[in-house]
């Protein structure tokens, strides 16, 4: 699908390492919020052996919370665990789970933790998990802080950032931050498309500030997708915006950035151009070679 309007001739824009990373986005058009935040993470142990951990940030009319899922290597669900810091001001603390012959310990101190638009903390946190006193999981910055108080051989898990799915809400303009890799630099995201007054709506893709995608005729290319060059890799933009076009006018459009060179095979395999393929979009994480993936639904907010 390389026949609509776009920068350049190859169908490849790039995002250099100069680009603005403190780019101001504005969206004084549009009132943007996100409840609903999803990440998740390959972990392994010593032994090698290794857990699928799903990590969900969420907010609502009662407060901030998180849970987490555990799945072994075999996709079984080992424990999963909902935390409510805001609401039963748990804002620190720890979380025993025994399954089998695996001693599951959550620890998290979210009592000084920094928040944007999205649940997802920014900073002045750390969220750790360790099976069996083996750190497998570690995030936030405040490192020092878990090991004063976390019983774990070591502090450098290995661990993958498989994918991450979040919701986000605007009128015209869609903005975000995140990246494209694990351990990759964070930049601004921004997606602007008008509906309004126009019979031939244009969607745009920004990174740092910088239009990287363009699509025009979007009636007629209302799915498709494109590969833009961010930090030096090569990301498949994939957008289905039916539902904003022709579909419930609260509809969302889904929007997947693919850091993969093979992610036209991962297309071909499965049916991410149906309308329901938003709910089964996160692939397998046990699945090698797919890189990592950036998952926005995007919702009109009238």
């Amino acid at each position: 699908m390389r026949d609509f309007s776009c920068f350049s001739e190859n169908g490849v824009q790039v995002a250099d390492a100069a680009s603005s990373s403190n780019a101001s986005i504005t969206t004084s058009s549009s009132k943007i919020g996100q409840n609903l935040v999803t990440c998740v993470y390959q972990c392994r142990l010593r032994n090698f052996s290794s857990f699928i951990i799903t990590i969900t940030w969420t907010k609502n009319l009662m407060g901030q919370g998180v849970s987490v899922q555990i799945d072994d290597s075999t996709n079984q669900c080992l424990c999963k665990v909902e935390i409510k810091p805001w609401l039963f001001t748990k804002r620190r603390g720890v979380k025993n789970v025994e399954v089998g012959s695996k001693l599951i310990d959550i620890h998290w101190d979210l009592a000084s933790a920094k928040f944007g638009v999205s649940p997802e903390p920014l900073e002045g946190f750390y969220f750790a998990i360790v099976v069996n006193q083996d750190l497998i999981l570690m995030l936030g910055d405040m490192v020092k802080d878990a090991k004063n108080k976390i019983d774990a051989s070591g502090f450098a898990p290995n661990v993958v950032f498989v994918s991450k799915k979040e919701h986000i809400f605007g009128k015209k303009a869609y903005s975000t931050r995140g990246q494209f890799c694990g351990k990759g630099k964070v930049h601004d995201i921004m997606i602007e498309c008008d509906l309004m007054g126009t019979n031939d709506p244009c969607l745009l893709i920004r990174i740092d500030g910088k239009t990287l995608m363009q699509v025009k005729h979007l009636r007629w290319k209302f799915r498709g997708n494109f590969t833009i060059l961010v930090d030096g890799l090569p990301v498949e933009v994939y957008w289905d915006v039916h539902n904003w076009l022709f579909g419930k006018l609260m509809g969302e459009a889904i929007f997947l950035f693919q850091t993969c060179l093979s992610a036209e095979k991962m297309w071909a395999s499965q049916s991410i151009l149906e309308p329901s393929w938003s709910g089964s979009l996160h692939r397998d994480p046990h699945t090698q070679g797919l890189g990592f993936s950036l998952v926005l639904c995007a919702w009109k907010n009238e």
